[in-house]
């Protein structure tokens, strides 16, 4: 098993990972793998979305009477 160390880091974001590991209720360790999953997972699902799933999943917003304009005569 590999080991990740990420030295360096500012303090702001080792206070974030903090917070963010009690929230869940986990080890910072834990935190820090599920962060690393969920942005590894992310990224090839979005890779294998179709041009309809993307399309798909954006937010309704209404529908198309914003763009009609009065008929002028």
């Amino acid at each position: 098993m590999m080991r990740f160390l990420a030295r360096n880091s500012d303090d702001e974001l080792v206070r974030a990972l903090k917070k963010r590991d009690r929230y869940h209720g986990v080890s910072e360790e834990e935190e820090h793998r599920q962060i690393l999953r969920d942005a590894l997972r992310a990224d090839d699902a979005e890779k294998r979305k179709t041009f309809w799933q993307v399309l798909s999943d954006m937010p309704d917003v209404g529908d198309d009477t914003f763009f009609e304009s009065e008929r002028v005569v």
